[in-house]
């Protein structure tokens, strides 16, 4: 019988040597790794993405170095936690490790609360948090901590979680159970240890369900997609589909919808969704989706990232609205990702062509001699500070990567265009 018990959590490593990923910290003779096995080990802050093993290893260094394991997430614990754990630390013969999740998310006065315990060495702190801590971090407390960075889990790391959940699963079903192809799997987990074994233990479930009489199964990219795309991860509190509301609200903005985005937005609002995450969701779709239509998208869209940095929630859900409702209403244009989608595929089949002499850098006489930067027009010479001269390969001259679509800035844009290029381009 399946054990009920998330594969996440079932092979979480319990030691340094099952431990997957961050070589650069815990590999042999690392700087981390050297420090744990002396049993000297500093306050410390681990930067990184979700999923990559912060809590995991913090919980390993504990074990290591035989300490008391105190933790606190900063999203539901404050000063008077803080205080308690404190309290307890003092019967301690060693000083406790305590360990804070998502740090980033304690008020300066929370923070400050933690510093003279470190000071005093009555804890030792690991504070984990996904956002720059140069950032994030009051700078008296990031001085007495030790920064390390965590990477997203590469490819090999990603392989080996695969075959450990395997094995786990063929124990819990009595089945063979065969990763034909990963691709989907990889792309799905983004790096993310818990986003990979929970989509396996998704998949494999489902793939028993509909084949509950076979000795084998077999894991595919197609049956991957399928499921993963029917069974979205959930946001956690609230039973929320993470990955449909963010598409249905990037989806509502785009359709010029501001009633639907902003209705979205509430639900990301409700869920606990990380304000940065949906501001920075915004911040894209300002470019790819509005661009030149509206170039004020971007920049308003940029303003908010920046505010919502510094504010956090509750006021946060004010200038994120204003954000949705704004971008939503504007007109639209997805021409700036047209055009580079078209660039990159033509520098895929043309390759490494030739720059035209005209336009190389000509910092020596030698070069000067040999004919660079021969014959370039100066633009700021010429009356409207333009001059018709080729600037493309010559093997792909005239081609246009760049359409300006229809709406009043881009009308625009495309009537300067043909006034400057005539038919070179087709504008």
């Amino acid at each position: 019988m399946k054990n009920s018990k998330p594969l996440a959590e079932r092979l979480r490593p319990t030691s340094l040597d099952q431990y997957i990923g961050q070589k650069h910290l815990i590999g042999e003779n690392a700087v981390l790794r050297r420090a744990i096995e002396s049993g000297h080990i500093p306050s410390m802050i681990f930067w990184g993405p979700p999923g990559v093993g912060k809590t995991t290893l913090a919980y390993i260094i504990s074990k290591q170095v035989k300490r008391q394991f105190f933790v606190l997430s900063a999203v539901s614990s404050g000063v008077k936690d803080v205080r308690e754990i404190y309290d307890r630390a003092r019967m301690a013969p060693e000083a406790p490790i305590l360990f804070i999740d998502e740090i980033h998310r304690f008020s300066k006065a929370q923070q400050d609360s933690l510093l003279g315990a470190v000071e005093k060495g009555l804890v030792t702190l690991i504070g984990a948090t996904t956002e720059n801590p140069s950032f994030e971090v009051i700078s008296p407390l990031l001085s007495r901590c030790q920064v390390y960075i965590l990477k997203s889990l590469e490819k090999d790391d990603l392989k080996q979680l695969i075959v450990n959940a395997v094995e786990t699963l063929k124990a819990d079903y009595g089945k063979e159970i065969v990763i034909e192809e990963d691709e989907a799997l990889m792309q799905v987990s983004g790096g993310d240890a818990r986003k990979l074994l929970n989509a396996i233990d998704l998949v494999v479930s489902m793939l028993n369900d509909e084949n509950q009489d076979a000795d084998k199964l077999v894991v595919t990219n197609e049956m991957t997609t399928k499921y993963i795309q029917s069974n979205l991860l959930k946001y956690d509190r609230m039973g929320e589909m993470h990955y449909d509301i963010i598409s249905a609200f990037i989806k509502s903005i785009r359709g010029s919808d501001p009633n639907a985005a902003v209705y979205y937005l509430a639900r990301m609002i409700e869920a606990g969704e990380d304000p940065l995450f949906i501001a920075r969701r915004m911040l894209i779709l300002s470019a790819e989706d509005i661009g030149n239509a509206n170039p004020n998208a971007l920049l308003l869209a940029n303003a908010c990232f920046d505010a919502v940095s510094k504010i956090g929630w509750p006021e946060s859900r004010i200038i994120l609205s204003q954000t949705a409702t704004y971008l939503a209403s504007s007109a639209k244009s997805n021409a700036a990702v047209v055009a580079i989608d078209s660039a990159q595929a033509l520098v895929h089949k043309t390759g490494n062509l030739s720059v035209p002499m005209h336009l190389r850098n000509a910092p020596t006489k030698l070069m000067k001699d040999i004919g660079y930067s021969d014959g370039y027009k100066y633009a700021h010479d010429y009356p409207g500070n333009f001059v018709e001269q080729e600037f493309l390969p010559a093997e792909i001259s005239g081609t246009r990567l760049y359409s300006p679509q229809d709406n009043p800035k881009e009308t625009e844009l495309r009537r300067s265009l043909k006034a400057k290029w005539k038919d070179k381009y087709g504008y």
